[in-house]
């Protein structure tokens, strides 16, 4: 009877202990957020106290919950990418506008309209994970297309073109680029001696150093930047018929850029700031988009061109083979995870799909092998495309197992080809007209370690280049290519790289010379050096305005307007220009000395989002100052909002200045006409007559970006 009763008991208890148990799950898989396990499920009780022997005794080993918090947190950074460490991505759809069946069997590729998902990494070339993103720099552009056909990887750059022709050298290029060795420095800048004596030694740097000294390696946003596949490829049909193919990314908002100053001003500001906007955008439902466009040869025609297309020195001018446009990328999610998504996505040029294939690039060869080894280290094996990020859309099957963080479970006794026990009947892979086909072509030639005669035309595509720059990007050259060599402790590199620079253009070869301490350039000097060579091809064209930084894009979505403001001021006009502003897309942030809210001068409180000394006028695009005397006057005694205005006209933004605002631009170039206020200064007094005209000059002059004729007035106080 004992033994019935203490039994009743026990079954009671156990009954209870099930019950708690199962009211735990249900609240676990109700709100997961609310409670912390381990790894393994395990509730953890206290996340604030390890186990000790007493209250203050030594912690107890056994403390398997601390153990595995500790150890997870020493290994929970992966190795950073040896280039493109800095980086942020997004996820996205890509969509058709028509077939390309005509030229490739790509599935992604067959039907208009149709949408596939893509995620986007974007990233600086050289600088560590830490580094500002407004250094100048070639930026990356990969996307990973998830197709029904398995993950294509269109992994490409800011740039068309890149520093070297032969993989051979990349290890040398990034050795020469990173910080010296022997302390480290400098970070995310091409400005120091061991690149530029790299460069000067290999001539067929220069066409990239163009790019690199030009606005393209300052972009606005990431949203304002163009991409492009950098390498040419092939498209192949479904009759195997092969073309070759140039891939561009043009973004809709057009094209702009950072002036030099700025761009170092807002990496002490907001380091993240490339980051920032880009999620911002998307945060705010103003995804941005860029238009997929194609440049196809006939491979037949391809020597005609006069230019080698193997070589990644070298572009396509879009005068010669247009661009078209066949698609549009459209972003519109960001990451939930940055480590999990944006940091362990892993990106292969040899990710292609059935109707993509590769050109014999000698770069691009190399890359195959590259991205492959890269990844293993970085993500620890084998296994990193089942990461879900990596992961594909369509099923996957193949006899690979095993391996460091292997997710998949594979079931069954066999994990060979061929088999007949895995179904029961024989399973042979022979080969067939399905799936990947690469292009049948004959292959004849001695195995030789040389390049074809046109890789040796190493200046006339960035004469192209140069002649192609309106005047004031003409100057940033100049001024980069000047900033960049006079970090130089050796002047033998520095005349080397001008000597180069005088097969480029002579005029631009001796601007860049003039303040250096070094002889006028000598392009016989340069052509008398070891690794020179004296083929230029002959292009049909001088200019070519699609190489030019001209900015395009229209309207000002997303552009941001500080708003200075003091006590006193008279909001009237403002009211309507912010509206006008806001409607077209434009956001307005009121900037005065102080947070809380400023008196009107009738009255009102407006309520103040930042003061100057926890913002800049570097992070926004264009400013806008309302009237009022006593508003006015302040600000003109109040340093810092008379740099933040100087500052904003140096940097050829566009400003507003209603009524006695005007004052703060007087003498701001001394001498200057107009009183120096140029192009891009909008002005108007507070009559209501006025305001709708005044609104719309300034948002005209906010849609050209920049006005860089200003750029010119060294005098500027700023």
């Amino acid at each position: 009877m004992a033994q019935s009763k203490l039994d009743a008991q026990r079954k009671s208890k156990a009954g209870e202990g099930v019950a708690a148990k199962n009211k735990q799950l249900e609240a676990f898989s109700q709100a997961p957020e609310s409670i912390l396990t381990t790894n393994q499920g395990v509730v953890i009780p206290d996340n604030h106290n390890s186990l000790r022997a007493g209250a203050r005794g030594p912690t107890l080993l056994e403390d398997f919950i601390l153990r595995e918090k500790l150890t997870h947190f020493a290994h929970e950074r992966i190795p950073e990418r040896v280039v493109g460490a800095r980086g942020c991505g997004a996820h996205g759809y890509f969509e058709l506008y028509k077939t390309l069946s005509q030229y490739t069997r790509a599935d992604f590729l067959q039907e208009a309209g149709s949408r596939t998902p893509v995620f986007v990494r974007f990233s600086n070339l050289t600088g560590e994970r830490g580094c500002a993103d407004t250094v100048r720099d070639v930026r990356g552009f990969a996307v990973k297309f998830y197709t029904r056909e398995g993950v294509y990887d269109l992994v490409g750059a800011s740039m068309p073109v890149f520093f070297i022709q032969d993989a051979m050298k990349f290890p040398d290029l990034m050795h020469a680029l990173k910080p010296e060795p022997h302390h480290g420095m400098p970070q995310a800048s091409s400005a120091h001696d061991t690149f530029w004596d790299f460069a000067s030694l290999v001539p067929e740097t220069t066409h990239m150093l163009m790019w690199l000294m030009s606005g393209r390696a300052l972009p606005r946003s990431l949203r304002m930047m163009e991409g492009f596949g950098v390498h040419t490829w092939r498209l192949v049909n479904a009759h195997g018929v092969s073309h070759f193919v140039k891939f561009h990314w043009k973004p809709r908002l057009g094209r702009h850029a950072l002036a030099w100053e700025e761009a170092q001003k807002i990496a002490g500001s907001d380091p993240d700031f490339h980051r920032r906007d880009l999620w911002e955008a998307i945060d705010r439902g103003h995804p941005p988009e860029w238009e997929l466009g194609v440049q196809l040869v006939h491979e037949d025609k391809a020597e005609g061109l006069g230019f080698d297309l193997l070589d990644p020195t070298k572009l396509i001018p879009e005068e010669m083979v247009p661009v078209l446009p066949v698609g549009r990328l459209v972003l519109n999610r960001n990451p939930d995870n940055f480590f999990a998504e944006t940091e362990q996505v892993a990106f292969n040029p040899g990710h292609v799909v059935p109707g993509i294939d590769f050109s014999h690039d000698p770069l691009l060869q190399g890359r195959l092998l590259a991205y492959s080894d890269s990844q293993l280290s970085r993500l620890g094996g084998p296994n990193g495309h089942e990461l879900p990020i990596n992961r594909g859309v369509c099923p996957f099957h193949n006899f690979q197992r095993d391996g460091q963080h292997r997710m998949l479970v594979s079931k069954g006794s066999v994990s060979y080809e061929p088999n007949s026990l895995a179904s029961g009947a024989e399973f042979r892979m022979d080969g067939g007209q399905q799936g990947f086909q690469s292009v049948a072509e004959a292959i004849d030639s001695p195995k030789l370690r040389r390049r074809g005669p046109a890789f040796d035309d190493h200046f006339s595509q960035a004469t192209l280049f140069w002649n192609s720059q309106p005047a004031a990007e003409k100057e940033h050259i100049i001024a980069a290519f000047q900033f960049e060599l006079a970090k130089l402790e050796t002047a033998a590199i520095r005349q080397r790289v001008v000597d180069n620079l005088a097969h480029v253009d002579p005029k631009l070869a001796r601007k860049v010379a003039e303040p250096l301490g070094i002889a006028p350039p000598d392009g016989r000097a340069a052509a008398g050096r070891a690794g020179f060579r004296a083929h230029r091809a002959r292009l049909p064209i001088e200019s070519s305005p699609a190489l030019g930084q001209d900015g395009g894009g229209s309207g000002i979505v997303t552009r941001k307007v500080a708003v200075l403001v003091a006590p006193g001021v008279e909001v009237g006009a403002y009211k309507v220009l912010q509206q006008a502003l806001q409607d077209q897309g434009a956001l307005t942030r009121v900037v005065s000395a102080q947070l809380g809210v400023v008196s009107t001068s009738s009255g009102q409180q407006l309520a103040v989002d930042h003061t100057f000394a926890s913002t800049s006028s570097v992070l926004f695009d264009a400013v806008l100052v309302p009237g009022g005397s006593a508003s006015t006057q302040a600000l003109a005694r109040h340093a810092p909002a008379l740099q933040f205005v100087h500052e904003a006209w140096r940097h050829g933004k566009a400003l507003c200045l209603i009524g006695e605002a005007v004052d703060l631009l007087q003498g701001v170039v001394p001498g200057a006409p107009d009183g120096g206020r140029g192009a891009g200064v909008v002005t108007g007094s507070n009559d209501p007559a006025t305001r709708l005209q005044m609104a719309q000059e300034f948002i005209a002059a906010i849609a050209r970006h920049r006005h860089w004729s200003r750029l010119a007035a060294d005098a500027t106080p700023a």
